[in-house]
């Protein structure tokens, strides 16, 4: 769906990389440990497995428990936006097609306003 291993790499990567450059999410950058590798690579192999591909995360970590994963981080609507708008724009810049976009987006709002566990 999104294109393979490597898209979705450059995918993962271009996301980060936007986190940790740009000062929009500034917000979102200060929840993550100093260097992102872990989370590069945390992150890929749960999208790997949920976007179809090898269940790399569920391998090594087990069951993701996204929600409990993420309760010692304040997330709040901010957050979440500042997610979601890093996302898109990572999406965009890798070349995925709009309607792709638009239905991942779709579902990775679902699961990022559930991840919201602080009021605004």
């Amino acid at each position: 769906m999104i294109g393979g291993a490597e898209k979705l790499r450059e995918m993962i990567d271009r996301f980060y990389d936007l986190m940790d450059l740009e000062p929009e999410f500034a917000g979102l950058r200060a929840l993550h440990p100093p260097t992102l590798d872990g989370s590069r690579d945390k992150t890929y192999k749960f999208l790997s497995g949920w976007s179809g591909g090898p269940n790399l995360y569920v391998e090594q970590y087990g069951h993701p428990m996204l929600r409990a994963r993420h309760l010692p981080y304040a997330i709040g609507l901010s957050e979440r936006d500042q997610w979601l708008r890093c996302m898109a724009r990572a999406m965009e810049d890798i070349g995925l097609g709009e309607n792709l976009r638009e239905r991942l987006l779709t579902s990775f709002y679902q699961t990022a306003d559930w991840m919201r566990n602080k009021a605004g």
